[in-house]
């Protein structure tokens, strides 16, 4: 995963443990003070928003235990595409596009960012500026062609 992707991980889990895990323990408390658990949609609510924090914060500590985080910008600088770089492409029709490689979980097409898994970025890593890359895609090939590659 990324540094950016780390910290994004950890601030979660800080406002998990921090402030919404207290939230749900009080809710649970008040619930719980108004009578018969068995008929108390408000208790079950926080139970289940409590099963849910407490699964999330299970899942990122797991992932942060695991993860191998890579700061891109203490690699030595070069042209070609490594995971975490920064890729601009030229489709065929000179639109240019942005992508940058990161971790599955980090992945956001609204945000430019591509898992290292997706074909796309598999098709571009270990590629370099200038590279003429296609990807076979269900609707059909498309061409791009590396513009810069960016250690940011």
């Amino acid at each position: 995963m990324t540094v950016e992707g780390e910290k994004l991980l950890r601030e979660e889990l800080s406002e998990l443990k921090t402030i919404i895990r207290p939230q749900i323990s009080e809710a649970i408390k008040e619930a719980r003070e108004k009578g018969d658990l068995k008929e108390n949609a408000e208790y079950h609510a926080a139970r289940e928003q409590q099963s849910f924090a407490e699964g999330r914060i299970k899942d990122i500590e797991g992932k942060l235990s695991n993860a191998q985080v890579i700061d891109i910008t203490r690699m030595p600088v070069s042209d070609k595409v490594i995971f975490g770089t920064t890729i601009i492409v030229a489709d065929e029709n000179n639109n240019e596009i942005t992508y940058k490689i990161v971790g599955e979980d980090e992945a956001d097409l609204k945000k430019d960012k591509i898992s290292v898994t997706s074909p796309i970025s598999r098709a571009l890593v270990g590629k370099s500026e200038g590279d003429e890359v296609t990807i076979k895609t269900p609707s059909g090939n498309i061409i791009y062609e590396i513009v810069e590659v960016k250690y940011v």
